[in-house]
């Protein structure tokens, strides 16, 4: 299907066909909402097995964590056999991990929003709360395989269809799917649409205030997971969730991966299945 094809099929027909199944939300706080009952129910389902939980999960979006904290605190349910493995950090220049007490980290944000919420008696072991780091990249395959098991990872997409950090070759960067497939955790430097999408969200535009370096855990890891959810709850998804859903497969657009995966899905807020086809916008009438 051709470009001008997937950009011009109505919303309500969005997801047929594809092997990735699409949830639309009329709201992104539906989404929030819809996933945080599925890491729930997962942990939930576990505890009740008596085994452990492994996730991959990410620090954005954010919504679905206020609510997390408000049902595991409401409904009393342990995460005390949980391991929640962030999908990435930033990094300074010399490849170590932001301080956490920069308004910009992940690991400070993780504790700020969601581990220092949860009542001490349910939480998450410290042991248990990873991130992937500059020098011991190899720990999260390591971890999932002493594990036996990634019951889900979970996360928000980028603007150029990445999921974590894992960003698109650079033009010129001859990769295979399958090679881009297979990249494991690493350090990297952000593309520069991350980095400006980025800095819109989260630092008033200033495209000098997201770092240049980043951690992420790799494609290789998100593919040993037994679920993948994307999260996609903004008007500026709606290029890349077409060519998500209906687009050529290919590492150019690295979610769109996931149509090889045997259970991926999309939550979309109505906001995001527009056709994004060019059209000439008239502002202040």
């Amino acid at each position: 299907m051709s470009t001008a094809s997937y950009n011009l099929i109505p919303p309500e027909k969005l997801g047929e066909g594809s092997h990735i199944v699409l949830e639309v939300c009329e709201t992104e706080q539906d989404i929030y909402w819809k996933m945080a009952i599925e890491v729930l129910e997962i942990i939930s389902d576990n505890n009740k097995k008596g085994e452990d939980t492994v996730m991959i999960v990410p620090y954005g979006p954010l919504g679905p964590y206020s609510r997390l904290v408000y049902l595991v605190n409401k409904y009393r349910v342990s995460l005390k056999r949980c391991t929640f493995i962030n999908m990435d950090e930033y990094l300074t220049p010399d490849l170590k991990w932001i301080d956490a007490s920069d308004p910009l980290s992940f690991r400070g944000g993780m504790q700020r929003i969601f581990y220092g919420l949860i009542d001490p008696e349910l939480n998450v072991p410290e042991d248990r709360r990873i991130f992937p780091e500059p020098g011991d990249e190899e720990r999260i395959e390591q971890i999932i395989r002493k594990a036996g098991k990634l019951d889900l990872c979970w996360g928000g997409v980028g603007i150029n269809g990445h999921i974590a950090f894992n960003e698109p070759p650079e033009p010129g960067v001859v990769m295979s799917d399958a090679e881009f497939v297979n990249l494991p955790t690493r350090c990297l430097k952000l593309s520069r649409e991350t980095k400006t999408i980025n800095a819109f969200m989260n630092c008033g535009a200033d495209l000098d205030g997201i770092p240049e370096d980043c951690i992420t855990v790799g494609m290789r890891e998100i593919f040993m997971a037994k679920k993948v959810r994307m999260c996609m709850p903004r008007d500026w998804n709606a290029g890349a969730l077409r060519k998500i859903l209906h687009g050529p497969v290919s590492c150019h657009v690295p979610s769109s991966l996931f149509q090889n995966h045997p259970d991926a899905k999309i939550y979309a807020a109505a906001v995001a299945t527009v056709c994004p086809i060019p059209a000439i916008r008239v502002y202040n009438k």
